[in-house]
């Protein structure tokens, strides 16, 4: 009897220590698989968070379309007629007033797939740098991969650029640019394109996030790059008395590239970029857009767990 009650105190003891042990909350919270809301996941897990809401992105992006026209009278033709009406005061102010149609051939045509061209990165580029400064509502309601925003409205546009084309087709026959076995590319370069405004937007859309003050600067930002993209005129012709460097540059530049890859396709009349070390237009629009898209979406995702927090 002595011992039995020496031993009770000692496990009365025991237990005590145990309830005054702190708890390991890491520990417990993996256990039962509980996650810190705010914290950004892993790449990988990023990436399928994002293919499980495909069909959000999907959705939201056909309602961001409908919304966009849904309060003018001619609605979504205007998605057509605005780069049209663009084109055709470009046309007259550079083809007809300073001439820089002289020497390009089928310069209408060559003229239109610029404009459509470049209205799709450019939109692309704006939409991206407000998709998260103008949803903050959404974003913090709602708890899904931040990504899904610049996306959508990267997607949105390329919707915009699948009826321009067909609007571009009909355009460039009825000016006298003969069907080509090669307008088949024009698939591809639509999805390298594509990849590339991703990427785009989603820098643009982080860098929007945390200043917005850049969205006063991208007006000039996209009108500079529109005129140093060759939207109105022939590049080679007119950089070849430049220095070798800036020379590079320029023929380079994502804009150039993605045009002369689109008139190639289109025009069998157009003279292509003379890109330097013997690199072509396929090559250099592949590297733009795998770079862009992979590189964007990484630096997006390094802030996932700040966006809609101040």
């Amino acid at each position: 009897m002595p011992d039995t009650e020496q031993s009770a105190p000692k496990s009365a003891d025991s237990a005590g220590d145990a309830d005054d042990k702190p708890v390991d909350a890491a520990a417990l919270a993996a256990r039962y698989g509980l996650v810190q809301s705010t914290a950004r996941p892993s790449l990988t897990s990023y990436v399928k968070q994002l293919w499980q809401r495909r069909q959000f992105i999907l959705a939201y992006s056909a309602a961001r379309k409908a919304q966009t026209y849904s309060s003018t009278w001619l609605g979504q033709i205007w998605q057509v007629l605005t780069p049209l009406m663009q084109a055709a005061v470009y046309y007259a102010v550079f083809g007809l007033l300073l001439r820089l149609s002289r020497g390009i051939e089928d310069y209408p045509a060559f003229l239109v797939t610029g404009v459509f061209v470049f209205t799709f990165m450019q939109r692309s580029m704006n939409n991206g740098a407000k998709s998260i400064s103008g949803n903050l509502q959404m974003i913090r309601a709602l708890h899904f991969p931040r990504a899904v925003l610049p996306l959508s409205f990267v997607l949105v546009e390329f919707q915009q650029l699948l009826v321009s084309m067909v609007v571009l087709f009909g355009f460039v026959l009825a000016v006298g640019v003969p069907i080509s076995v090669t307008w088949l590319l024009v698939v591809p370069a639509m999805l390298l394109q594509m990849l590339f405004n991703m990427g785009l937007s989603l820098v643009m859309a982080r860098i929007g996030a945390t200043s917005s003050d850049i969205n006063q600067l991208l007006p000039f930002i996209t009108r500079v790059w529109f005129y140093l993209s060759g939207v109105f005129f022939e590049m080679t012709r007119y950089i070849k008395n430049l220095p070798d460097v800036l020379q590079t540059v320029l023929v380079l530049n994502p804009g150039a590239v993605f045009l002369d890859l689109y008139r190639g396709v289109l025009i069998d009349s157009h003279r292509p970029l003379e890109l330097p070390w013997g690199l072509n237009v396929w090559q250099v629009s592949t590297a733009w857009a795998v770079v862009f898209f992979i590189g964007g979406f990484i630096f997006f995702w390094r802030r996932e767990e700040r966006y809609g927090r101040g």
